[in-house]
């Protein structure tokens, strides 16, 4: 038998690969994770958690404004964006810390070097040294992508750059239409920042229902974001202390700085796993089974590195549910249906389900039940701002097969409603249980047709 320096060896030290790595270690296995970054991934370092503390900040200019309605003053309110980056910084490496901490306490060994695969079983390091393993994960995750044949490609920033910025330009242009796009224009526009958003599709956020995509789009527009659909930048170029952006069609945008939130490719490309007959979708992702294996037996793939639904969430529950299946001695599959989402757009929106689009593809009847209504907050705010609620019902079978919100806490009402959704509760189900009032989730269960 092959003795290896390591049952498992996992690169990449993100949400998934934590997961992983503490379960399976909990099991009994001798793990070793490489991380040539910081212990958190993309969630805790760039990605759900600083965004979320900046969404969080972004929105107390309207939180403020509308204190006015309920007899509050405001006048000497102001903002420092240096101060909320320092204090954002100081959570994330609290956050990383306490992953490390959870890794060591259960024997995990991290090695804080760059790891590429040699073969099925063999794993070289920065440092030259090569260590072997019984199984290799590979939970590298994914990063913005920038299209290569961009002109002026140089002058733009992703959202990794955007959580450092040393200043907030006065003018921002976001190019892209899915929720990273959408919830940075919400944190840019609700810190002061002039923002456009340029998007190629004919609205944003393809693949939410469609009702969700107009009505947020409407909402934006009214808290100054603009939108430019069916757009395209063909380059970029420096102009005085800014840039100038040249459209597909020829027209000409300014802004302090450029964004692309345009789309996220797998971190595989600088990892010759071809050559090792590791076999990749094309789009670069690693390919995989059901259980998270790839085309190499010994070789294993989780979160956004596989492209199957890139959600921090999926990740840990696929970096579980690999530990379990492989040294827990309980094969297990993560069930992709009725997985929760959220945009922390303002207003944000949460979703679960079949779009009403999906639903009329798949179901011979389907029932739709909406409304949309000015939340009890504006009404002594004054604000023009509308909430929407959805759901998607099998005319035959009565289920609830999606649902959808936007509005003040979409996403807290959305996690609830997926446990509703995976357990198939019924249209008379929500309307025999008795509405909590005064609250915006009572819409739920009193929606008619």
């Amino acid at each position: 038998m092959t003795v290896f320096d390591y049952d498992l060896f996992i690169i990449g030290g993100g949400s998934g690969g934590v997961r992983a790595a503490r379960v399976a270690a909990q099991h009994g296995a001798r793990v070793c994770m490489a991380e040539e970054y910081r212990i958190g991934g993309t969630c805790v370092i760039r990605g759900c958690v600083p965004k979320k503390l900046l969404v969080y900040a972004s929105r107390f200019a309207e939180d403020f404004e509308d204190a006015i309605g309920y007899g509050w003053t405001t006048e000497r309110v102001s903002f420092d964006w240096p101060t909320l980056v320092a204090n954002k910084d100081l959570e994330i490496e609290r956050l990383s810390k306490a992953y490390v901490r959870t890794l060591e306490s259960v024997g995990v060994e991290i090695i804080r070097q760059r790891a590429m695969l040699e073969n099925a079983n063999t794993i070289s390091v920065a440092d030259g040294h090569k260590i072997s393993a019984g199984v290799i994960l590979l939970a590298t995750g994914a990063r913005p992508l920038v299209p290569h044949h961009l002109p002026g490609k140089e002058l733009v920033i992703t959202s990794n750059e955007a959580f450092h910025l040393e200043r907030l330009p006065r003018r921002m242009a976001i190019v892209g239409g899915g929720y990273i796009a959408v919830e940075f224009a919400g944190i840019f526009s609700g810190l002061g920042v002039e923002t456009i958003l340029i998007y190629r599709g004919e609205q944003i956020l393809r693949g939410f229902d469609s009702d969700l995509r107009s009505g947020l789009a409407a909402e934006m527009k009214k808290k100054g974001v603009e939108i430019l659909t069916h757009a395209d930048v063909a380059g970029v170029e420096k102009s005085g202390d800014g840039v100038r952006l040249t459209l597909t069609d020829g027209r000409i945008v300014g802004a302090g700085a450029v964004m692309y939130a345009a789309g996220r490719i797998p971190n595989t490309l600088d990892m010759d796993l071809d050559k090792i007959g590791v076999e990749l979708t094309p789009h670069a992702a690693v390919k995989v089974d059901a259980y998270s294996r790839s085309s190499i037996p010994s070789i294993y793939a989780i979160g956004d590195v596989t492209n199957r639904r890139n959600l921090t969430p999926i990740a840990i529950r696929e970096g579980h549910a690999f530990a379990d299946t492989v040294y827990g001695k309980t094969k297990t599959a993560v069930d992709y249906n009725n997985v929760p989402s959220a945009v922390f757009s303002q207003p944000e929106l949460g979703s679960v389900g079949l779009t009403e689009e999906d639903a009329r593809s798949r179901f011979d009847k389907i029932e739709i039940f909406k409304t949309s209504f000015r939340p009890m907050k504006h009404t002594l705010s004054g604000r023009d701002e509308r909430t929407l609620m959805k759901l998607v019902v099998d005319g035959l079978t009565r289920k609830v097969i999606g649902a959808h919100i936007m509005g003040e806490g979409a996403s807290e009402m959305t996690q609830l409603l997926a446990v509703l959704l995976r357990v198939g509760a019924t249209k008379e189900d929500f309307d025999n249980t008795v509405a909590l009032h005064p609250t915006a989730a009572e819409e739920l269960v009193t929606l008619k047709s």
